[in-house]
């Protein structure tokens, strides 16, 4: 049986009911994961990107400043 890798809840997922890179749902955390092995059963959290890791909440990276700010930067030089 495999175990959501967010909140290590156990996955009641049928290997025989899915295939190798379909997305399901954790039932308890809801979290979006991909089925990434059949034999044993295992899966994988979606998302899990080290880009995500470094922005917050408000959209800004580590260094406080937003993503889209140089864009922004090019329309005051004009």
């Amino acid at each position: 049986m495999a175990t959501c890798p967010e909140c290590d809840a156990e996955l009641d997922i049928d290997e025989f009911d899915v295939d190798k890179g379909d997305v399901i749902s954790c039932h308890e955390c809801g979290s979006s994961l991909e089925i990434t092995s059949l034999a044993p059963l295992e899966v994988e959290l979606i998302g899990d990107d080290d880009d995500e890791e470094d922005e917050d909440e408000d959209g800004e990276d580590e260094d406080g400043e937003d993503e889209d700010d140089d864009d922004d930067e090019e329309d005051w030089e004009e």
